[in-house]
C-alpha cells in the first residue's frame, strides 16, 4: 500500500482538502467528521515533531468557518499569536509539507508572507494582529477594494496594550471583522440564565432571518418607518445592557456578536456570515477549549501548549529557566525586597515556584512588556529589587522603557533574558539575536552571560546587590558537562568575568573569544585544529558589560606572539560583542600583531533556507570556525 493510499484511508476528508475551495465545497454534514480528523492528524504529527498543539485544537472549527465563508489570498486572514495557524496551513495547500513544521527549510510555525500568498502578514509575537489587520482593512477602503479583512486573537492578546490602542482606532465603516477567541481567562460578564438563552437564540439562523425581514418591512413604512427602526434599535441596545452589562466593543461603536460556542463550526459560520453582511466593523466573541478533542490536553493545556519532538529525550537537568526561577525563590526568602515580574510567561521562564512560595511579590502582567519594564522602574526607585523575566525576543518591545524609565534614573532593575541566542524551533521570530547591540548602548548597564547554571546563581545574587541596571542573558536548555570540565574545575572564584582553556600568556596560533551556548562549539574547533597542528585556546565571557573591564581581562590572557583573534557570537555584528570588544581592546598593546576576525550574524534575521542544525546554517559550527580562522 503507497503512502498516499494510507493516508486517503485514514483520513478520507482530510486527503481531499488541497485548497480553500475544496472545503467549501464539502457538505455541511461532513463537517465534524472533518474536525475530528484534524484533530487526529495534529495529535499524531506534533507529539511527534513538536509544535504547539493545545491552542490549535481548539481553533479546528473556526479555522474551518472562516475559510468556509471568506476567500483568501483576496480577503485577509490574521491570526495572533500565529502560532495557532495550523488548521490554516492545511487548508491552504500545505498538509503535505506539515512534517517539516518548524524545521530548517521546512514550514514556519507561524504566518509567513514569503511561504504561501495565503498568509498576508506575519505574528509571531502577541497583541499585534488587530494593528496590522486594521491597515488592511483601510487600504482596502483607500483603493476601492471589497475583501473583507479576518483578525483573529485569543484573551491572552487581548491583555497586550497594542490590541486596545487598534480598536480605539477601528472605524465602523469598515470591511473589518474581529473574532476575539476566548479560551482561558472570562472576559465577558457572568451573563446568567435569561441572557444565556437570548445568547443562543442569537446565534440561530431564524433569529437573523427575523431580524433583517423586520428591518427591512419596518423602513419602507412611510413617514414613521426608519424613525421606527431607530426607535427599536435604540430600546434593544437598553435591553441588552440591562442583562450583559455595558459592551466594550459596543460602546466603541462596533457591532458585536456572541458570545457562542468557538467549538460548534455551524454557529460560528453563522455569525462570520451575519458579520459579512453587516457591511461594518464586527466583533464575533467565541468560546472555545483549548487542547479540545485530546484529554490530555483539555486537564493540562499549558503542557502541551508548546511541545518538543518525540525523539527528543527530557534531559534529567534542571533547565537555566528552572534554575533561574529556583534560584530566585531561595533569595527571596532572606530578602523582601525582591519581586519577580513577567508578561503572561511564568511557566517558560520558570517562575511558576517563585509565584507559589511568593505570590504578594510575583506579577504576571498579561502580554505587555513594555508596561511590565516601566512597573518594574517604578517598584525599584520605591526600595524593591526587581526582577524581571521575558523572553530576548520580546524584550525588544520595551527597550524605550528600558532606556527612558530604567536607565535614564540609574534604576536597580535585574532582567533575566531568557532564550537568548539563536532559537532553531521557533526561527527568526524568536531568536535572541539583538538584546546584546541593544543593551550594549544604554549606559551603565551591565551584561552577565552565564553558561552554566552555577554561574547563573552567581550572576543573580550580585545583579541584586548592584545599583544600576542589569542583565542577565542565558539559553534555552541545560548546561553542558564539556563547559563545566573545561573552564570550572580549577576553583577559581565565581565573580571572573573571563575564564579560559589556556594559560595566561601562552603562546597560541588563534584565541576564541566567545559567549554562551555556541562555545562548545569553539572548544570543539580547538581540537580540531590541534591535529593540523595549529594551536588554539578559548576565552569563555561570563560578563560583556562593561567592555572595558572585561577587556582588561581579556588583554591580560592573550599570547604576546603574532596569533588570530577570532570573535564568536549568537548575534548580529554590529553593536555586538566582538565590535565592542574589539573597539576597547585596541589601546593594549598585545593586539598590535593580531589579525582579528568576526564571526556572526550579519545583516540578517537568521532564517533557514536549509535542513541541517541552526548553528552550521550560519557558520557557527565547528567546522565553519576552523575554517574562519584557517583563511
Amino acid at each position: 500500500m503507497t503512502d498516499e493510499k494510507k493516508f486517503s484511508d485514514q483520513y478520507p476528508r482530510l486527503s481531499q482538502l488541497n485548497n480553500p475551495e475544496d472545503l467549501k465545497a464539502l457538505p455541511e454534514e461532513e463537517l465534524p467528521a472533518l474536525a475530528t480528523e484534524i484533530r487526529k492528524f495534529l495529535v499524531e504529527r506534533v507529539t511527534e515533531n513538536g509544535g504547539h498543539l493545545a491552542s490549535n485544537l481548539g481553533v479546528v472549527e473556526l479555522s474551518l468557518a472562516i475559510h468556509r465563508v471568506f476567500s483568501t489570498p483576496h480577503d485577509h486572514v490574521i491570526f495572533d499569536v500565529g502560532h495557532q495557524a495550523y488548521i490554516h496551513k492545511l487548508i491552504t495547500g500545505r498538509r503535505d509539507r506539515f512534517d517539516t513544521l518548524r524545521q530548517g527549510g521546512g514550514i514556519s510555525g507561524f504566518p509567513k508572507r514569503t511561504e504561501s500568498e495565503h498568509d498576508c502578514f506575519g505574528t509571531g509575537h502577541s497583541s499585534t494582529s488587530l494593528s496590522a489587520a486594521l491597515g488592511f482593512a483601510e487600504a482596502d477602503r483607500i483603493s476601492g477594494s471589497d475583501a473583507y479583512t479576518v483578525c483573529v486573537f485569543g484573551d491572552g492578546a487581548y491583555t497586550g496594550g497594542m490590541i486596545h490602542e487598534a480598536l480605539n482606532n477601528c472605524r465602523k465603516n469598515l470591511r473589518l471583522i474581529i473574532v476575539l477567541n476566548e479560551n482561558e481567562m472570562s472576559i465577558s460578564k457572568n451573563i446568567g440564565r435569561f441572557a444565556k438563552e437570548l445568547s443562543h437564540i442569537r446565534a440561530s439562523k431564524g433569529y437573523f432571518r427575523t431580524k433583517n425581514a423586520t428591518s427591512s418591512i419596518l423602513r419602507h413604512i412611510p413617514l414613521i418607518g426608519k424613525p421606527l427602526v431607530r426607535g427599536l434599535v435604540r430600546f434593544k441596545m437598553a435591553l441588552k445592557a440591562a442583562l450583559y452589562g455595558s459592551n466594550y466593543f459596543e460602546n466603541l461603536g462596533l457591532y458585536y456578536l456572541g458570545p457562542v460556542n468557538g467549538n460548534d463550526e455551524e454557529a460560528v459560520e453563522l455569525l462570520l456570515r451575519q458579520a459579512k453582511e453587516s457591511g461594518q466593523s464586527c466583533v464575533i466573541h467565541l468560546k472555545t477549549k483549548k487542547g479540545k478533542g485530546y484529554a490530555p490536553a483539555e486537564a493540562t493545556p499549558t503542557v502541551y501548549h508548546g511541545m518538543s519532538p518525540a525523539a527528543k529525550a527530557k534531559s534529567s537537568q534542571m533547565t537555566f529557566s528552572e534554575t533561574m526561577g529556583e534560584t530566585l525563590t531561595e533569595m527571596a526568602v532572606h530578602d523582601q525586597r525582591i519581586c519577580a515580574i513577567t508578561a503572561a510567561m511564568a511557566e517558560g521562564t520558570g517562575l511558576t515556584r517563585f509565584r507559589a512560595v511568593h505570590p504578594a511579590r510575583f506579577f504576571d502582567v498579561g502580554i505587555a512588556e513594555e508596561h511590565a519594564v516601566t512597573f518594574a522602574a517604578g517598584l525599584a526607585a520605591n526600595g524593591c529589587r526587581p526582577v524581571v523575566a521575558l523572553y530576548s525576543t520580546f524584550l525588544q518591545r520595551a527597550y524605550d522603557n528600558i532606556l527612558h524609565d530604567v536607565a535614564l534614573q540609574d534604576l536597580p532593575v535585574v532582567f533575566c533574558i531568557d532564550r537568548a541566542g539563536l532559537n532553531a524551533a521557533d526561527g527568526a521570530t524568536h531568536h535572541g539575536i539583538f538584546d546584546v547591540a541593544f543593551l550594549s548602548e544604554v549606559p551603565k548597564l551591565e551584561i552577565y552571560t552565564p553558561i552554566t547554571r552555577d554561574a547563573l546563581k552567581n550572576a543573580l545574587k550580585v545583579a541584586v546587590t548592584r545599583n544600576v541596571p542589569v542583565a542577565i542573558r542565558y539559553p534555552n536548555g541545560c548546561e553542558d558537562e564539556r563547559i563545566i570540565s573545561t573552564f570550572y574545575g580549577d576553583g577559581r572564584p565565581k565573580d571572573i568575568r573571563v575564564r579560559a582553556s589556556f594559560e595566561s600568556g601562552t603562546a597560541l596560533d588563534a584565541v576564541i573569544i566567545t559567549h554562551g551556548r555556541v562555545s562548545i562549539e569553539a572548544l570543539k574547533a580547538c581540537e580540531m585544529l590541534a591535529k593540523e597542528g595549529i594551536t588554539a585556546g578559548v576565552l569563555l565571557l561570563e560578563q560583556l558589560k562593561p567592555y572595558e573591564k572585561v577587556a582588561a581581562e581579556i588583554a591580560a590572557y592573550l599570547p604576546q606572539n603574532e596569533a588570530t583573534v577570532l570573535y564568536l557570537e549568537e548575534e548580529i555584528r554590529a553593536g555586538g560583542m566582538g565590535m565592542m570588544l574589539s573597539d576597547a581592546l585596541k589601546s593594549y598593546d598585545v593586539m598590535q600583531n593580531k589579525q582579528q576576525k568576526f564571526i556572526a550574524l550579519d545583516g540578517h534575521f537568521g532564517i533557514q533556507d536549509k535542513h541541517e542544525p541552526i548553528l552550521s546554517s550560519f557558520g557557527m559550527d565547528a567546522a565553519s570556525i576552523v575554517n574562519k580562522i584557517k583563511e
